[in-house]
């Protein structure tokens, strides 16, 4: 019972001034995705039901909370000492976020670092907008994709088995959303190569790697045979995880990937020959092949 009256102050203090029986949404910042949980008032009965609105999430959820409120709630003197160093904007706010595992009570949900400065007159509202526009500014930053690498590089044998792998990494771009200052961070999850000859393998979580000379021609996790000889080009495309930051809050994984594809690198396949000689080289040093 206890729980169900905080969560009521919760929203009455963040809520702007709602008939009665208006529905009041408590959003909750999940694993990978927003979640909102809806209270809506029965008129005939004045009861109050909670009715979910939610896409598929991970196991642990994200929630905050209003710090320093209008009715002297939280209004200790580190709160409003906090609150006057959100200064880069109009219509501050200060929140707390917490996270826990979802299906426990909200309450025991532990604090994620110290509070958040939210520049809107209603956070809810900025982070929500955030959040649905976070996946196009993933896919617009400029992202490297990650680099071919190729052993034996630029040549190799028709029917040999050609080391080719990648390598690529973590990356940060900062941004501003909305009058909020945003982190977001990327790093490599899968590969794909395309080989230029109609063939392509992944994506993998494997990146593969460099095998000594002596191991040149041999199978790896990430080598290609090609069947015939000529000049092709390899493109790897790297598939990125994201995560964002608002203000320097905890980090919130992005719920969709994306991929990035290098530019192609050229290899060209050529065919060995052997030739059989009858000279013996010690005997005629002058002799075919020696």
């Amino acid at each position: 019972m206890r729980g169900l009256v905080t969560l009521f102050l919760c929203i009455a203090l963040t809520a702007v001034s709602t008939p009665s029986h208006a529905a009041r949404t408590d959003n909750v910042y999940l694993d990978d995705y927003a979640t909102a949980e809806a209270w809506q008032q029965d008129p005939a009965t004045g009861m109050w039901h909670r009715s979910f609105n939610t896409l598929p999430s991970d196991t642990n959820g994200y929630r905050f909370e209003p710090l320093c409120l209008e009715d002297k709630s939280h209004q200790s003197a580190p709160c409003l000492e906090q609150r006057d160093r959100c200064t880069e904007s109009e219509g501050p706010r200060l929140v707390q976020w917490y996270t826990g595992l979802l299906g426990t009570e909200r309450s025991s949900w532990m604090p994620l670092g110290g509070p958040v400065c939210i520049y809107s007159e209603d956070p809810v509202d900025v982070l929500e907008e955030i959040a649905a526009r976070i996946q196009h500014q993933l896919e617009q930053r400029p992202v490297v994709a990650g680099t071919v690498l190729i052993q034996p590089s630029e040549h190799t044998l028709r029917g040999a088995h050609t080391n080719i792998y990648a390598a690529a990494q973590e990356q940060t771009f900062d941004l501003n959303m909305l009058g909020q200052d945003v982190v977001i961070r990327v790093e490599p999850v899968g590969y794909t190569w395309t080989y230029g000859d109609g063939q392509s393998f992944g994506p993998v979580a494997d990146p593969g790697g460099p095998v000594p000379q002596e191991r040149w021609g041999e199978q790896t996790a990430t080598s290609h045979v090609y069947q015939d000889t000529g000049d092709y080009g390899i493109v790897l495309t790297t598939t990125f995880k994201g995560y964002y930051s608002v203000n320097g809050g905890q980090e919130i994984p992005i719920p969709n990937t994306a991929d990035f594809s290098s530019a192609p690198v050229a290899i060209s396949v050529w065919r060995s020959v052997v030739n059989n000689y009858a000279d013996n080289c010690l005997d005629n040093p002058e002799g075919a092949g020696c």
